[in-house]
């Protein structure tokens, strides 16, 4: 090859890389988010669309409040350029992680760091003082507010600015792909309305209180909790009272989670003619529950066929 050939292929090979159309410039154009829970990573990934790269610290099928600090985590978030918690303490062990992770655009106060519990009316806040003799009580109130659909507005409008604060630029598509993503949520919600109105006001055995905000947005009522007080195993004696509770309202369904106690919630059922029904606690938190959209629907549609 000529001296002005290899001059041609150089400037042509260096204009493809520099260009603005894809390839490496492409790539490190992209936010770098990390969220601590599968359900805050989607509804990133639905306001962000290709201009984010989002991973999660938890998995769908995972405790969110006891998930294990590790190395690998720290990582993901040294790495990121914005940190979307949960807040309201449910996800706290995320702390840990940010001090392991040394990276100050995500720390308390930083412009990378998007509680997405910023604006929501929190549930069940405790109105006497709370100490560890009542269980795991979140002072803050109840965390699990992100399957609630009806609070998908609210979070994604937290989340898009943030995403504003760390591309400025890109302020316009944000707020386009918030938008799009809000057009088939608002239908949905109408479509899930009407879909658990017969069994409005129906009561439920829940295994955690993890799905309260979600029956609250439906009416159904949280009637009991498998454990005796959050986080803490049921007696014998909380085992008998339920079944009695149960029968007594007849009550249809009892409500678990992927790590729960799965032969104690069978047994309690069987005993006291309930229903055992496996809901998503998060998005990719059964098979079937990859979405945000498609997790509502999946839990949606196993309550109504469970209140029956």
């Amino acid at each position: 090859m000529s001296a002005l050939a290899r001059v041609i292929v150089f400037a042509l090979v260096a204009g493809g890389l520099a260009g603005g159309g894809g390839g490496l410039a492409a790539a490190a154009d992209k936010v770098r988010v990390v969220t601590t829970l599968t359900d805050l990573r989607a509804l990133t990934e639905a306001v962000g669309g290709d201009l984010v790269e989002v991973d999660s610290l938890a998995r769908g099928n995972q405790n969110p409040h006891d998930l294990e600090v590790r190395p690998s985590l720290m990582v993901k978030v040294r790495r990121a350029d914005l940190l979307v918690i949960n807040g309201l303490e449910g996800d706290a062990w995320v702390e840990a992680v940010v001090r392991g992770a040394s990276n100050p655009r995500v720390l308390p106060g930083a412009p990378g760091r998007i509680d997405a519990s910023e604006g929501v009316m929190v549930l069940e806040v405790p109105k006497t003082r709370v100490d560890r003799s009542m269980g795991d009580v979140h002072p803050l109130g109840n965390p699990h507010y992100s399957l609630d659909p009806g609070m998908a507005p609210l979070i994604t409008t937290n989340i898009l600015n943030g995403l504003v604060r760390a591309a400025p630029q890109h302020r316009a598509a944000f707020e386009r792909n918030r938008r799009a993503f809000l057009s088939l949520l608002e239908p949905a919600l109408a479509r899930w309305t009407a879909v658990l109105a017969p069994v409005r006001g129906a009561r439920v055995v829940v295994e955690h209180g993890i799905f309260t905000y979600l029956l609250a947005r439906f009416g159904v009522v949280q009637a009991a909790t498998i454990e005796e007080r959050p986080g803490i195993p049921a007696t014998p004696t909380h085992v008998a009272k339920l079944i009695q509770q149960i029968k007594e309202e007849r009550i249809k369904a009892i409500l678990t989670v992927p790590w729960g106690d799965r032969k104690l919630a069978a047994r309690i059922g069987d005993e006291a003619g309930a229903r055992v029904v496996a809901l998503a606690p998060a998005v990719g938190g059964l098979k079937g529950a990859d979405t945000y959209l498609s997790t509502v629907d999946y839990n949606v549609t196993a309550l109504a066929t469970a209140l029956k």
